[in-house]
């Protein structure tokens, strides 16, 4: 009776043990996955930080990258048009914060739209190497001419970058030789000709878009001007007055 007693002590022992081990398997199996699951989430979160917007020179707001004045070393933004003749008058005393700026330039994402010689929106397909940077321009005549003296167009090649990078109605990269031109004279890059009518239909529905990318709409102007235009030439041509494309 004894000899039968110790063997079933046993297979209870290792009953018991074996139960407690899945059952600290299954538990620690749940964990693992509860945690590979969590770890998901964190990875497909957005980033929660942005580079540091630059700021204007003469008053330390965020810019406006509407509102430029170009110098010999490229661009430099303001946060209102009333800074640009301030800036205008004594440049060396804003040299620093114009660096400053420049620094936190180099941190956005930006997309070349307009050829360094004339200044006209780039076409898309005439395209250069130049000392390790890509160049675009407007026509096949305009390499040569770069290449000739680069630095000649230094300045200009700064200025034809935008750096609203993503198309306001449709939130994808903009096609750099997609826009639309506003009455308050602005050009708004897009991600296809087809976004240009949703946006200048109803340009207040896009215009936090657009302020998140440093680009601030006179919505005001935008609803009058339209208006004029069309009672000065007696038709209707809608909310569209301002649309154009290459």
């Amino acid at each position: 009776m004894t000899k039968q007693w110790i063997p079933a002590v046993a297979m209870g022992v290792v009953l018991s043990w074996a139960t407690g081990y899945g059952l600290a398997q299954h538990q620690h199996g749940g964990d693992e996955k509860a945690a590979r699951s969590q770890q998901k989430v964190q990875d497909t979160k957005a980033p929660t930080t942005r580079p540091a917007w630059p700021l204007c020179p003469v008053m330390g707001e965020p810019v406006d990258f509407g509102v430029r004045t170009i110098t010999d070393a490229g661009p430099v933004y303001f946060c209102c048009p009333d800074c640009i003749p301030k800036f205008e008058k004594d440049q060396a005393k804003y040299a620093e914060r114009v660096a400053a700026q420049r620094q936190a330039l180099k941190k956005l994402e930006r997309v070349q739209v307009a050829c360094p010689v004339t200044g006209n929106p780039i076409d898309g397909k005439t395209f250069i190497m130049s000392g390790g940077q890509g160049v675009n321009f407007c026509c096949k005549d305009c390499p040569a001419k770069y290449q000739q003296n680069p630095a000649q167009y230094k300045a200009k090649l700064e200025a034809g970058y935008t750096y609203q990078t993503r198309c306001p109605v449709s939130g994808e990269k903009i096609d750099s030789t997609a826009f639309v031109d506003l009455a308050t004279g602005q050009r708004i890059y897009l991600c296809c000709p087809g976004c240009g009518e949703k946006l200048t239909k109803d340009p207040a529905k896009y215009a936090a878009s657009l302020d998140e990318q440093g680009v601030k709409l006179d919505l005001k102007k935008l609803k009058v001007q339209p208006k004029q235009k069309d009672d000065q030439h007696g038709d209707d041509h809608g909310e569209h007055g301002g649309q154009g494309h290459p």
